[in-house]
């Protein structure tokens, strides 16, 4: 059989089976079907893949939002605003009294942030300013305001645990504007929690570094309430008297209408 299959090529010459060994022909044969089986095999997928996005082409750009937004509330949120203290109020614990506490709040973005406060007990606590917008690096302190209640059932006065909380949030802004509380609705999406900020009562009678800034804290947002208070100096004609205005201008020209008259009765 081999010796007739060798005399049948077209040409007259047998095959040269010789060069090559049977395993290694078997081998070639199996792996030139198997390549041309796989390379079918990729052109039906492929074709399916393409009938697929086709198909969820008008979803695509859907999907595509839903996973971004979905990676970006898991990444860690980039703070626009640092806070003193970080994440707590310190308050002088005096039952039946309204307390003060003080957070200073500075802009570490390139553009401008908006700040509101909000609270779970906005009856008995207010907060001055209750929000506003700072321009990059720029800082104030805010005061927050809040009722003590007396203790219940014989607790330790200091030792009292307050519920009330606070919370900050904050928003980039463009260009110069006044700030409405309504900013933080309209840009609902854009809107950062910066921190969640819990009570802590401190002893007024005893001293304590916490005690000491807050103190401190205090004092300058109280200077600086006073100044914003001043009314601005007014760089306008000055006013001596009851009501008489000084201007150069109308004192040349009052000079030069008098000296007019005395030259025309001469």
């Amino acid at each position: 059989m081999e010796v007739e299959s060798e005399k049948s090529g077209s040409d007259g010459k047998p095959w040269s089976f010789c060069r090559m060994p049977f395993w290694q022909t078997g081998h070639a044969s199996s792996s030139s079907s198997s390549s041309t089986v796989s390379s079918m095999h990729n052109n039906v997928y492929q074709q399916d893949q393409n009938l697929h996005s086709v198909d969820r082409s008008p979803h695509q750009s859907s999907s595509t939002t839903t996973v971004s937004s979905v990676a970006k509330s898991l990444l860690p949120t980039r703070r626009r605003l640092r806070l003193d203290p970080p994440n707590k109020l310190y308050f002088p614990y005096e039952p039946g009294k309204q307390v003060r506490s003080a957070i200073a709040i500075k802009n570490t973005c390139k553009s401008r942030v908006a700040f509101k406060f909000q609270t779970t007990a906005p009856k008995s606590c207010y907060m001055r300013p209750p929000g506003g917008i700072l321009a990059p690096g720029e800082s104030l302190i805010a005061t927050v305001f809040k009722f003590v209640e007396p203790p219940e059932n014989n607790e330790k006065p200091i030792d009292q645990k307050s519920r009330v909380k606070f919370k900050i949030m904050s928003l980039k802004v463009k260009g110069e504007m006044e700030y409405v509380p309504e900013l933080f609705e309209e840009q609902r999406d854009q809107v950062a929690v910066e921190q969640i900020l819990r009570v802590v009562f401190l002893d007024p009678e005893r001293p304590s570094p916490a005690m000491e800034k807050l103190k401190r804290q205090l004092a300058e947002a109280e200077a600086a309430l006073e100044s914003r208070k001043k009314p601005p100096e007014d760089t306008g004609p000055r006013i001596v008297g009851e009501g008489l205005v000084i201007d150069e201008w109308k004192e040349r020209r009052e000079r030069y209408l008098a000296r007019q008259q005395v030259e025309g009765v001469n």
